[in-house]
């Protein structure tokens, strides 16, 4: 026990530090550091180090490190019982060694490679729940004198302190991936998780999908926007061995280029001006799960190359640091662009490319499965009947038409919201036409009245064509491939049916 004497000013720093952590207080490498701080200028040290286990790879590391080579040392690692550290994590006891140099467990590598030379070292190991899961390090005591009981027993105190607000930190960490999980959820449950496709073509890629989905391999979903590849993914992993694990959304697109290796890798204090605290990024959170990368063309070359690494070894480090994490997750990709293309142009990596495009999966377009129209309007005049707070019955016969007519450029998402629409306007108990505001549909039986049988085609085939190259941006190579036509066929047809940009 401390002798009953008690220094007022080492009472003082302990309160001080015991009301940080019972407070609000959430950045825990400040308050650790604090904790640090106190202990080393109350045992007289020169130096000292927090230094955590990880128990995935038995090693430990030096999660803060004052003194004058601080920032060096924390370049290294230990492993489980090497050096005076090690010996106190393996063993959960506490050490002192007065004279390292006649101590065979002392471990000099570190101590002579950041130059910084050791005499003495006082170690306790940071406990939960009696399993050590760090050590607190002191480095030379000053003036060279020696570290006494007394000095071990308040390190002992701090590092009870220390071992609490660790405590709490992993709590908070826990509660906030709860609330991104159970938002994520939510998310879903607002009709992500729905499923729906009658057609002979849906079931097809559906049947592909659920093969994929008994593998680990990573599976690319290609296909134009709002086809609903977030839907395809979904069904991977509900339908994979990892279906109880998390499932992470990360749209690429809508992500900073700044900010997109730190949103998906994560980062450490400090490693640029607004990381006021480290973050755990998308990949880690999907840790035994599935992670859905949307728009995976959308990533920049400066991070391909980390995500590359991910893919072949698991391994990453945060935006910061040098320290590999090592995280077990399947990858979806999707894109509504054209990879090779990308690839051709060098705007993104063969071999991550290849590594991506294990289990491709082409969702075709809504123009390709109309007989998913009639089964989606439905389903979508349900959802919005409920939400909007109105009893429409369905759909007057020349509406349907209208839509299965309509080539639906947009996709899944332009019949939904084209829906949300007509039941916001009408007013009766079934939508017409008028209501579902559809650009092509207007005027199009004037369009082809008085014509021939050929000029009718022709004018069918002008209208059509165009559209297809007006959504790929005047792209040949990729509309040829849409309407599943050679490219020179469809600069000759450009040619004859005069389509102009």
């Amino acid at each position: 026990m401390i002798r009953s004497k008690i220094d007022p000013k080492k009472l003082e720093t302990l309160i001080e530090i015991n009301a940080l952590i019972n407070s609000n207080y959430t950045d825990v490498k400040v308050l650790l550091t604090k904790i640090i701080e106190s202990a080393t200028r109350l045992t007289s040290g020169e130096a000292s180090s927090l230094i955590l286990v990880n128990p995935e790879n038995n090693k430990l590391y030096f999660e803060i490190a004052l003194g004058s080579k601080g920032p060096d040392v924390k370049k290294y690692s230990l492993k489980m019982g090497e050096g005076i550290a090690g010996w106190v994590a393996a063993n959960n006891k506490s050490l002192i060694v007065n004279d390292v140099e006649s101590d065979s467990r002392f471990y000099s590598d570190i101590s002579k490679k950041v130059g910084f030379p050791t005499s003495s070292i006082l170690a306790v190991p940071m406990r939960l729940r009696d399993r050590c899961v760090g050590v607190i390090e002191i480095i030379n005591k000053k003036d060279r004198k020696n570290f006494t009981d007394e000095d071990l027993q308040w390190l002992e105190i701090f590092s009870d302190q220390a071992a609490i607000a660790i405590q709490n930190a992993k709590s908070y960490q826990r509660v906030q991936e709860e609330i991104f999980l159970l938002k994520d959820q939510i998310h879903a449950e607002r009709g992500y998780h729905t499923f729906i496709g009658d057609s002979r073509i849906i079931k097809e890629k559906l049947e592909i999908a659920m093969r994929a989905a008994r593998t680990e391999s990573s599976v690319l979903l290609l296909g134009e926007s709002g086809v609903g590849k977030e839907l395809f993914a979904e069904q991977i992993h509900f339908n994979s061995q990892r279906r109880n694990n998390p499932f992470i959304r990360v749209n690429c697109a809508a992500l900073p280029v700044n900010l997109i290796e730190s949103e998906l890798f994560g980062h450490v204090k400090g490693a640029f001006t607004d990381a006021s605290s480290d973050r755990r990024g998308r990949f880690e959170l999907a840790d035994t799960g599935t992670i859905f990368l949307d728009e995976i063309g959308d990533i920049p070359l400066s991070v391909q190359a980390k995500l590359l690494r991910v893919l072949q070894e698991r391994t990453f480090e945060k935006v910061g640091s040098s320290e590999p994490l090592r995280v077990d997750v399947r990858i979806i990709a999707a894109t509504n662009k054209d990879m090779e293309e990308a690839v051709e142009k060098g705007a993104f990596r063969i071999d991550l490319f290849y590594r991506l495009n294990v289990l491709p999966i082409y969702i075709p377009p809504l123009r390709e499965r109309r007989d998913d129209i009639p089964l989606l309007a439905s389903h979508f005049l349900e959802k919005f009947n409920s939400e909007i707070k109105k009893q429409i019955k369905g759909f007057t016969p020349e509406a349907m038409e209208a839509l299965l007519s309509y080539i639906w450029p947009g996709n899944v998402r332009e019949l939904e919201n084209a829906i949300e629409r007509a039941v916001v306007i009408t007013q009766d108990d079934y939508i017409k036409p008028a209501a579902l505001i559809l650009q092509s549909y207007s005027g199009n039986r004037e369009d082809y009245s008085n014509r021939t049988l050929k000029e009718a085609v022709n004018l069918f085939k002008k209208q059509f064509i165009k559209n297809i190259l007006e959504q790929n941006n005047w792209k040949q190579t990729k509309t040829a491939k849409m309407l599943g036509i050679q490219r020179t066929y469809l600069s000759r047809l450009i040619k004859e049916l005069e389509i102009n940009r």
